[in-house]
Order: C-alpha cells, then structure tokens, then sequence
C-alpha cells in the first residue's frame, strides 16, 4: 500500500522527520504558578513518536509577557529545571521537541503583570472582551528605548530553551499577541520607526528573530504567524502584503521553519465563510521548511501536502485529543472526539491525559 502523503518522510534542516503531522502550540493553562509540572511530561511523551515534530505550548519570555492563568514560563533557572524532565522524556522517545517562546502583550490585564503595572504593547489601545467577560486592562504604550529590553527577553527565552533541552524555539509571532500588535495596521498606531509602513511595523518581530538566531542559530529557530487573522481583534488591512514581506523578510536569517496559520476562513455575520486569501505567496517566497494549520483534516491535509503546498502540518484539537494521532491517521481509524469545555481547565488529568489510545487488541 502506498504512503499517505502525509505520512511520507521529511528532512527538516537537520532533522530527519518519519511523517508530516506536527503537534500544533497549544496553550494548556496546567503550569501552577508559571512552572511546568511533572503531569506535563506524560502529555508531551503520550503524543511522541519517534522521528515526530512536537511544539510545546507558549512559554512567556519575562515576568510582563503572561496573560492567561497557569501559563509555563522559561525565564527563571526554575522553569529550565522543570522543563527538562519534559523534554528528555520526548527525547526519549525519539520525538523533536521545539519550544514556542512568547509574550501575550496587550492581552492581559494588571493581575498578571508585576506589580499590578499596565500591560505592554506598541499601542495604549486596549481590546476587549477579555477572560469571564472582564476587560483587557488598558496597555502601555512601549517607548523605544523599552523595546529593547524585550527583545533582550525573546533572546535570554531562547537560550533557556535550549539549556532545558529543546531542538530549538518557535517565536510566537501570532494570535494578536505582542509581535502580532506591532505587525498589524488595525492595532499599531505608532508613528516612530516601530510604525506606518509595512516594513516599520515588522521590525520588531524582525529584530526579536534577528537576536534569538544570534544567541541559538538559525537552525534552531522557526516563527508563527497569522498575517490572515483577527485574533484579539488584531487585524491587517492588507495580510496578503504582510505575510509576504515577512516571508523574503526571514530568508536573510536562514531560519529553520515558518509555521502559517491558515486562512481557511473568516466570520461573516457570525458564520464561518471561505476566504479569498491564500498563503501560497508566502510558502512559495520562504526558503526554509513551511508548516500550515488551521483545522485540517486527514484528506484535505494530504492534499496541501501533495500539492506542495506545505511541507508539514499542525494539529491542535485533534491531536489533543488523539495523542496517537499518526498512527490513527497510517490506519484510518476513527477519531476520539475533543472537548472544548476541558481545554483550559487547571485539571491535571482531565482534559489532558486521559484521551484514550487505539485498542487494536493483540
């Protein structure tokens, strides 16, 4: 029988991939008090396979970068201690395993920042609605000599990383999260050389893949963006521009992958309709392995696949809740259903761990 296109072998750089199916960032609010726990090391080492692509959920980068409640981080030497039985039970499994670095922005609120100080972004505009139907707080407008500093916390994010053992980091670069508000038209309204022009609002998401490749390789680094999305109300007038000066943009670094969140649809009056727009102009510009989500299923995720549309591809909720995804996905088995209602829960084992495995008997 012939191999799915899906689950054919990929090189990546330097790894040496068995299949196309990828362990899409998700946020799991399980981390009490901002460190990994050891609950985590089942999960991850549940949806390993050796020679799979994991990406962990997003680690906040600086005691300023969270907006979500249990939330791991990867500033402190303990977050680096917590993480490392994690990664070695991935690794021992021969799973390749990147960290996804990150700062919430304006998506937050004072009880996540320290102190109680106003969250930062390149804007002072809030966006709402926020977590329980509470507002995001009002952010702080970023000065440029601030900018700086959390550039600095992408970097020293990044090299914790790798001493806790990732392969390499992912940039969280979307989801109208910190990168995301400086990128998009709809949200910055600077009128330094942080804003305006397609060009000057990249720049910061530039300079943080310039440092984090200076201090780990390039190599090691792959970024995620949404140039297509709306995500916390951070939207672009013209994505299409966006995501394809970003894609020549990151060439110049020779980073590992670019990891696109799809434009598989937009919300028409409250219903999900196609779209017009197409990443296409980006995997055909970057250089470096591309990875698409955004909702595949098996068949249409062969086909992006056969079409050379992507070379990987990013699972979520499926892969939430079947941790032997690939496997499924090599026998056409059925899939275990999700459920939304336990995705963010503090649980350690609902929601979590207790998706069951395929039972092929003996």
């Amino acid at each position: 029988m012939e191999t799915i296109p899906l689950l054919k072998p990929y090189k990546m750089g330097n790894y040496e991939l068995s299949h196309r199916v990828v362990l899409a960032p998700l946020t799991r609010c399980r981390s009490y008090g901002n460190v990994p726990q050891p609950h985590a090391v089942l999960y991850y080492s549940q949806r390993t396979t050796k020679g799979g692509l994991l990406i962990s959920e997003a680690a906040g980068v600086s005691t300023t970068s969270l907006g979500y409640p249990n939330t791991p981080g990867i500033w402190t030497k303990e977050h680096v201690e917590a993480w490392k039985p994690i990664v070695q039970a991935v690794h021992d499994k021969g799973g390749i395993f990147f960290c996804q670095i990150w700062h919430a922005g304006r998506v937050s609120t004072y009880d996540f920042q320290p102190n109680r100080k106003a969250p930062i972004s390149c804007t002072d505009k809030g966006c709402t609605p926020g977590l329980a139907g509470v507002d995001w707080s009002a952010p702080h407008r970023l000065r440029i000599d601030e900018i700086p500093q959390v550039i600095d916390d992408f970097r020293l994010a990044a090299r914790n990383a790798i001493e806790a053992g990732f392969d390499g980091v992912e940039i969280h670069g979307a989801n109208g999260y910190l990168l995301d508000q400086f990128m998009k038209d709809t949200v910055n309204d600077r009128t330094d050389e942080y804003g305006g022009t397609v060009e000057k609002r990249c720049r910061f998401a530039i300079e943080v893949v310039k440092a984090v490749v200076e201090e780990i390789g390039a190599y090691k680094v792959g970024i995620r963006l949404s140039p297509f999305a709306d995500y916390m109300e951070s939207g672009d007038s013209n994505p299409e521009a966006l995501g394809l000066f970003m894609a020549q943009s990151l060439n110049k670094f020779g980073i590992l992958y670019l990891h696109v969140i799809e434009p598989r649809m937009v919300i028409q009056q409250g219903n999900p309709q196609d779209t017009c727009y197409s990443s296409l102009t980006m995997r055909k510009a970057f250089e470096g392995t591309f990875i698409s989500a955004g909702g595949y299923t098996k068949v249409d995720s062969n086909k992006v696949i056969d079409e050379d549309r992507a070379d990987l591809v990013g699972y979520g909720r499926l892969f939430l809740a079947n941790p032997d995804l690939p496997k499924r996905f090599s026998i056409d088995a059925p899939l275990n259903k999700y459920n939304r209602d336990t995705f963010y829960t503090p649980d350690p084992i609902v929601g979590y761990t207790d998706y069951p495995f395929l039972n092929l008997g003996n």
